[in-house]
C-alpha cells in the first residue's frame, strides 16, 4: 500500500499527468458519461490536507471530496477504528442482528445535536436519504403531505430530493416527473435580495400561508448554509424567524446540515450560530472520515411516530461506517477542529476580501468558519461571471490546488479544506487562489 509521505505539494508532471489521462482512457470504455469529476487526475493516497495522484503530484486539497474529510485523509482515529471493525465484522444488517456501534454512533449524535430535549437517530448511507426520511418523518409525525424548500437550495439526487433541489441542470433535467406536494419560496441572499433577516422570512412566510397554508404544511426544509446554491449565509434572523413560525404551526423544521454539520462552520452545527434547535436534523458528509454514513437525529416523538419498519435500509449504520464516524468524532473533540475551522476562516475571509477590493471582479466573500466562497462577477456590476470563475478553478487545478465552484449561477469558487489543514498549506494554496484570480482577471 502507498502512503503520502509527502508535506507539501509538487508537481512532477502537467495536470492531469499521462498516468491520469491513461487512467481517463479506460474510464471512458467503461464508466457512464453522466458521472463528472471536477479534476481528472487518479488519487492513490492522500494524507492530511494532501492529495497524491497516479503521477507522482502532490496536490493541495481545498475540497475535502466536498466536506466529507473534515479530519483530513486518512486520520488515525479513523483508520484505526475500521481496521479493527473489518477484522471482526463487516456487515450484519442492523435491522436483522444489531451491534453496538450504531448505538454508540446514536448516543454521539443525542449529544452534539443542538437542544436538550430528548432525541432519537437512524443512520443511513447519504445525504439524500437522510433529507429524504426526514420528510418521511416529518409527514408521519403530522398527517400532512405539503414540505416547503427554497430558492437556490440543493438537497440531493433521489425523486425526491431532486424535487427539492432548485437548480434544473445537472440535478433535475430529463428526470422527472418529480414528487408532488413540494413547494418552494424565496430565501435570504442577502448579497443579492438587500433584505434583513426577519424580512427575508416575512416574505417567505407570507408566500407559505397564501400559496400553501400553514396548517398543511409537514415540513420546511432548509440548509442553514446553502451549499451547492452558492454557499449563502442567510442575513441574521432569517433561520430564527421561520424557526418561531414552524413551532407556532406545528410544522416540522428540518435542518439539513449534510454539508454544514461537524465542525465545518465553526460550530458542531450551523443551526448553532444563532441558537435555532431544529426539530429534525439531517446529517452525513463529515460523519465519518469518507465513509458512506448518514443519520436523521430530532425529537423522540416525531421519530418515534413511524412504525417499526418504517425506516431502515440493508446497509444504513454499517458497522465500518460507524467505527469510522465514532474515529472521527473523537478527532474532532480531541483536536478541536471548529477552533481549527474559525481559525481557517478567520485567516481566508480578510485575504479574499482584500483580494476583491484589488481586482473588481468578486461581488462577495462569504461564509463561516471553513465553509468559504468568492462570487465573481463582471467588473462595476453584479453580473455573474461563470467563465471567469472556470477559468480561475482551472488555473488552480493546474497549479496542483484542488478547488470546486458552486451556485445557482455557476459563479462561485468554493473552498473546503479539511479542518486539520496545516497554516502553511493554506497559505500556501491561498497564494495559488490569489494569483489565479489576478492572472485571469487581467485577461
Amino acid at each position: 500500500m502507498t502512503v503520502t509521505t509527502e508535506t507539501q505539494r509538487r508537481l512532477r508532471t502537467e495536470i492531469p499527468g499521462p498516468a491520469s489521462r491513461a487512467l481517463q482512457e479506460r474510464r471512458a470504455a467503461v464508466v457512464a458519461a453522466g458521472v463528472s469529476s471536477v479534476l481528472p487526475v487518479y488519487v492513490t493516497s492522500a494524507e492530511g490536507g494532501l492529495l497524491t495522484d497516479a503521477d507522482g503530484n502532490v496536490l493541495i486539497d481545498f475540497g475535502s471530496g466536498i466536506a466529507v474529510t473534515n479530519v483530513g485523509h486518512a486520520a488515525p482515529a479513523v483508520v484505526d477504528r475500521v481496521r479493527e471493525q473489518v477484522g471482526r465484522f463487516t456487515h450484519t444488517c442492523f435491522m436483522v442482528t444489531p451491534y453496538e456501534g450504531y448505538v454508540e454512533v446514536c448516543e454521539a449524535l443525542d449529544k452534539l445535536t443542538p437542544g436538550t430535549h430528548e432525541k432519537r437517530s437512524v443512520l443511513f448511507n447519504s445525504g439524500a436519504e437522510a433529507v429524504e426520511n426526514a420528510v418521511k418523518i416529518a409527514r408521519a409525525a403530522t398527517g400532512r403531505q405539503a414540505v416547503v424548500v427554497f430558492d437556490h437550495a440543493y438537497h440531493g439526487r433521489t425523486n425526491l430530493t431532486m424535487a427539492l433541489t432548485a437548480k434544473s441542470v445537472p440535478y433535475k433535467h430529463g428526470f422527472g416527473p418529480f414528487a408532488p406536494e413540494v413547494y418552494r419560496v424565496p430565501g435570504s441572499y442577502p448579497y443579492r435580495d438587500g433584505l434583513s433577516g426577519p424580512e427575508a422570512a416575512r416574505i417567505a412566510i407570507d408566500r407559505i400561508e397564501k400559496q400553501i397554508g400553514g396548517d398543511q404544511v409537514a415540513a420546511v426544509v432548509l440548509e442553514p448554509v446553502q451549499g451547492e446554491g452558492g454557499f449563502i449565509e442567510p442575513a441574521p434572523g432569517f433561520l430564527p424567524s421561520l424557526s418561531r413560525w414552524c413551532t407556532e404551526n406545528g410544522v416540522v423544521f428540518v435542518a439539513d446540515e449534510v454539508q454544514t454539520g461537524f465542525c465545518r462552520t465553526g460550530e458542531w452545527f450551523a443551526s448553532t450560530h444563532e441558537d435555532v434547535v431544529p426539530d429534525l436534523i439531517a446529517t452525513a458528509k463529515g460523519i465519518a472520515g469518507g465513509l458512506p454514513l448518514a443519520a436523521v437525529t430530532g425529537r423522540a416523538e416525531l421519530l418515534d411516530a413511524v412504525p417499526p419498519g418504517g425506516l431502515g435500509g440493508t446497509y444504513g449504520g454499517n458497522p465500518i461506517a460507524c467505527a469510522a464516524a465514532l474515529g472521527s468524532i473523537e478527532t474532532m473533540r480531541q483536536e478541536n477542529l471548529a477552533a481549527s475551522a474559525k481559525r481557517i476562516g478567520n485567516t481566508v475571509l480578510p485575504r479574499l476580501r482584500a483580494l476583491a477590493e484589488e481586482t473588481g471582479v468578486i461581488g462577495d466573500v462569504r461564509g463561516r468558519g471553513a465553509m468559504l466562497a468568492a462570487e465573481f462577477v463582471k467588473p462595476g456590476t453584479t453580473e455573474p461571471d461563470a467563465d471567469l470563475t472556470k477559468r480561475v478553478a482551472q488555473a488552480c487545478h493546474q497549479a496542483g490546488v484542488v478547488v470546486l465552484t458552486c451556485g445557482t449561477y455557476g459563479n462561485v469558487v468554493r473552498l473546503l479544506p479539511p479542518l486539520s489543514l496545516t497554516t502553511e498549506l493554506l497559505d500556501e494554496g491561498l497564494s495559488v487562489l490569489e494569483h489565479a484570480v489576478r492572472t485571469e482577471a487581467s485577461k
